[in-house]
């Protein structure tokens, strides 16, 4: 397989330009089932009409690594394109809201359900205590069931824009079904894992144009935290566990 050139590395992953498609080539590490899995996924978010790469195929290279071959999609990521005109990062982000929300209108019925995954990843979640996880599963219970689809990891990172001012979407391997008010929970931590002032923006643009209360989005924070606790990066331990501090007992 002769790539062109490396496009991107990530955790167990490295992503190569191969002509008009993007490889994304597994470690060897990576479980079969999660690179299907992805793939899938992929497949049926473009049945949804939504703007991202298409799956071309699913193979493994000469070395015996799994890959996913995908589009090719020139372009700035939207995380690029802030940095570099942070003047109009309003603008910028009510671009990333509106995209979030058409993500959140469509539907996929067969995409795994969110509230199944994090209920998972909470009770098996050793660092934190018992208590602590009986109460966040039972809130997570306890929250309105909905069947929209969510990306999991949407972030400007993960947004391309190419040179006509087309929006791309790319890395559906976290997409699920559920309340959107949970996805904007993540977001809003991704954010702010990195800058709490863009998170706040975030947070208020994401209100605003979606007509939720910001208290609605917040009682989701403790457990999007836990579920991010989970992957076991030193550098977020800190910010997650203040999350999970807001807990409230009953």
């Amino acid at each position: 397989m002769k790539t062109d050139k490396i496009l991107a590395t990530r955790t167990h992953k490295i992503i190569y330009k191969m002509g008009d498609t993007a490889v994304k080539v597994f470690d060897k590490n990576f479980p079969k089932a999660d690179v299907l899995n992805e793939a899938l996924n992929q497949a049926r978010i473009e049945e949804t009409g939504l703007p991202i790469p298409k799956v071309h195929s699913v193979t493994v290279t000469e070395d015996n690594n799994w890959c996913i071959i995908s589009d090719y999609i020139e372009g700035k990521t939207l995380e690029e394109i802030m940095d570099e005109d942070p003047d109009n990062i309003e603008r910028h982000m009510r671009d990333f809201v509106a995209l979030q929300l058409e993500v959140h209108s469509k539907k996929a019925p067969l995409l795994n359900k969110l509230k199944d995954k994090w209920d998972g990843k909470i009770h098996n979640l050793k660092a934190i205590n018992a208590t602590t996880r009986y109460e966040l599963c039972t809130r997570l219970a306890s929250m309105p069931k909905h069947t929209k689809v969510l990306h999991g990891d949407f972030n400007p990172s993960n947004i391309m824009v190419t040179e006509k001012g087309e929006y791309y979407i790319l890395d559906w391997s976290h997409a699920t079904q559920g309340n959107a008010s949970a996805d904007a929970a993540t977001t809003y931590l991704l954010f702010a894992l990195k800058d709490q002032k863009l998170a706040d923006l975030y947070m208020d643009i994401f209100c605003d144009m979606s007509d939720t209360a910001k208290q609605y989005v917040q009682r989701w924070l403790p457990i999007t935290a836990a579920s991010r606790l989970g992957k076991g990066v030193p550098a977020e331990r800190e910010l997650l566990e203040k999350w999970l501090d807001v807990v409230e007992y009953e």
